[in-house]
């Protein structure tokens, strides 16, 4: 079985694409070599990700990103022992938003289907179920300036 945990943080400074995009290759890369898996959000200068995993290399793993400089305020809301994966097949799946780069129409767009894969997933323990409760509650309370 496999040990999860969500958590939030925010992040220090805005990363352009390219930046998110050396950031995910690298972490794909390790995840893989460590067999974790989950889901990350980047929402509006934050993310919520959950990971699935060994518990000590999950957990190794959520220590090197509070210890991050380019996170800040990290903290978990949820972690469980000896659950099935939800994300079995996701190596670190990434849906990005950020008011900065994103225009009304694709922020409706993204959260359409958000939210349909939200409703789609069939949660298989707790810590996955408050992710997407998480990540609808974001992503339906829009900041106000978007």
């Amino acid at each position: 079985m496999t040990y999860t945990l969500t958590y939030e943080s925010e992040i220090v400074n805005p990363m352009d694409s390219h930046e998110m995009g050396l950031l995910l290759e690298q972490s794909r890369n390790n995840n893989k070599r460590d067999n974790i898996t989950g889901c990350l959000i980047y929402y509006m200068g934050g993310f919520i990700q959950v990971l699935e995993g060994e518990k000590t290399k999950v957990l190794d793993l959520y220590e090197k990103i509070k210890l991050d400089e380019r996170h800040k305020n990290v903290h978990m809301f949820s972690e469980d022992d000896d659950v099935e994966r939800s994300f079995p097949n996701w190596g670190m799946a990434y849906y990005p938003i950020d008011a900065n780069t994103t225009n009304k129409s694709e922020f409706e767009q993204f959260k359409r289907n958000l939210l349909l894969l939200a409703d789609f997933t069939e949660p298989k323990h707790l810590t996955a179920k408050l992710f997407w409760d998480r990540t609808k509650f974001l992503i339906t309370n829009p900041p106000e300036d978007l």
